[in-house]
C-alpha cells in the first residue's frame, strides 16, 4: 500500500515538473518572439545616414597595402567594387543591396531576403542554416550564418556571424533605434582575398 501511494505521488511530481519546464519554456519562447518580431519588416536604406560601401571598400584596399586608380577628374561609377566572384556575392547583398526584408518563422529562426532572391536563415539557438542563392543550395555550395541575441542596458542587438563560400569571415550587429523606425547595422567584412577589414555602417528606415 505504501510503495503504491508512493508510487502515485512520484507521478504527481514528475507531472508538476513537466508542466512548470513546459510554462518556463512557453514564456521564454514568448519573449524571444516578441524581441524579434521588432525587427520584422521591410527596410530600405537610408544613404544620407550610411557610408558610402565603395568609399569603404577603397579605404580597405588602402589600409590592406593595395593601390586605388586614380580618375582625376572621372567620377566613379556607381557600385563599382560590387560584382566579385559567386562565393563572394553575400558581401555584396549585404553591404550594396538598398532592402533587406526580415521574417520570422519561430522565435529562434530569422529570414533575411535580399535582391535577386538571395535568402539567409538563420537560428538564435545554436543551430547552423544555410544561407545563399537558390542555386547554390542545389549544388551544395552554401554560406553560413549564425545568430544571437545580446542585451546591453535595454537595448537588444541582433549579432549576425557568417563564413561566406570564399573562405572569408563577416560580423554584423542590428539595432533598432528612433523607436523602432531604424535599423542601424553595423558591418566588418573580410573576405579572404582582403588583407584587411571593410568597416561599414548601414542605417535602414522602415518601407
Amino acid at each position: 500500500m505504501l510503495n503504491k501511494t508512493f508510487s502515485l505521488e512520484l507521478m504527481k511530481i514528475i507531472r508538476l515538473v513537466k508542466f512548470l519546464f513546459f510554462i518556463g519554456c512557453l514564456v521564454i519562447w514568448t519573449q524571444a518572439f516578441s524581441v524579434t518580431s521588432d525587427f520584422v519588416g521591410e527596410w530600405i536604406v537610408d544613404d544620407s545616414l550610411s557610408d558610402n560601401t565603395d568609399d569603404r571598400v577603397e579605404a580597405a584596399i588602402k589600409a590592406g597595402g593595395g593601390k586605388v586608380a586614380r580618375r582625376f577628374l572621372r567620377r566613379r561609377p556607381k557600385d563599382f567594387y560590387r560584382g566579385g566572384p559567386p562565393e563572394q556575392e553575400l558581401y555584396d547583398h549585404i553591404s550594396y543591396d538598398d532592402s533587406l526584408k526580415i521574417e520570422v518563422n519561430a522565435p529562434a529562426e530569422l529570414k533575411f531576403f535580399y535582391d535577386n532572391g538571395f535568402t539567409r536563415i538563420m537560428h538564435t539557438d545554436g543551430r547552423r542554416r544555410s544561407s545563399g542563392a537558390a542555386s547554390y543550395y542545389l549544388d551544395g555550395l552554401n554560406d553560413f550564418s549564425f545568430a544571437n541575441w545580446e542585451k546591453d542596458g535595454g537595448l537588444t542587438t541582433l549579432i549576425v556571424e557568417a563564413r561566406p563560400r570564399d573562405g572569408g569571415f563577416t560580423l554584423e550587429s542590428y539595432s533598432l533605434e528612433d523607436n523602432g523606425t531604424h535599423l542601424r547595422v553595423k558591418m566588418r567584412i573580410e573576405p579572404d582575398n582582403f588583407n584587411a577589414p571593410i568597416e561599414l555602417t548601414r542605417v535602414y528606415r522602415r518601407k
